[in-house]
């Protein structure tokens, strides 16, 4: 019977190689969130501990111009749900792995970005492999990278020295990538047009400032009528 240590080291050993490409996107982007936050005005504090807390990077994007704006909790938690619904999907279709995972399930529950839930729903962990410390490593090691790039970013941001005007652009960018991503993915558009005909909608309706909330709203209820006939047509590959 192998020993704990065994178990774990083996479980790490297998489940870092997985993470090594998650460590180079994090770990920039965090860097980046570091900076913007540091720039906007907050000490490092803020994204070490939002990282650790929040750990939802376009969340945490956006929850800088939420602190630097009214206090609004319910359009914090309205923005918050919607943004992240997506995990609702993602935790339904882990109910079966994460069975059995005692304590850790609590942790694997927390930390599951995109990231994660696609390594630990996909991945085939080696023979002789704790299946439930190999997912856990796996959601601590991208924990971890977004932590630590999020902390430097924000302690060195104030000695980084250049013109940080339009810096802010990083959140859109980075929704911008995720919806090319997403499009590459798909055998046919039909929720990428979706989501952009609905969002033009919304922003003519409602106006530039108010138009995010009614269309992730839109979103989420047209996408979840509509899931079947989009798995039937096999939407994503």
């Amino acid at each position: 019977m192998q020993s704990k240590s065994k178990i774990l080291k083996k479980a790490f050993t297998a489940a870092f190689p997985y993470t090594i490409p998650i460590f180079a996107g994090f770990w920039f982007l965090g860097l980046t969130y570091g900076i913007y936050m540091n720039v906007s005005g907050f000490s490092f504090w803020y994204p070490m501990l939002m990282s650790i807390t929040i750990f939802a990077g376009s969340i945490e994007f956006v929850t800088v111009n939420m602190l630097l704006g009214a206090f609004n909790p319910l359009q914090a938690f309205a923005m918050t749900l919607m943004i992240n619904a997506r995990h609702l999907f993602y935790g339904i279709s882990m109910l079966d792995k994460y069975r059995g995972t005692g304590w850790k399930k609590f942790y694997l529950i927390f930390g599951m970005c995109d990231e994660s839930f696609s390594i630990n729903y996909t991945a085939e962990v080696p023979e002789g492999v704790d299946r439930r410390w190999f997912m856990f490593f796996v959601t601590l090691l991208n924990h971890f990278y977004w932590f630590f790039g999020a902390t430097l970013g924000g302690i060195f941001g104030s000695l980084i020295h250049f013109n940080t005007e339009g810096l802010e652009f990083v959140m859109t960018a980075m929704f911008v990538v995720i919806f090319m991503e997403q499009w590459l993915k798909e055998r046919n558009h039909t929720s990428s047009l979706l989501g952009l005909g609905i969002s033009l909608i919304c922003l003519m309706a409602f106006g530039p400032d108010n138009f995010i909330i009614p269309a992730m709203l839109a979103l989420l209820v047209i996408l979840t009528l509509m899931r079947k006939p989009l798995e039937k047509g096999g939407e994503v590959k």
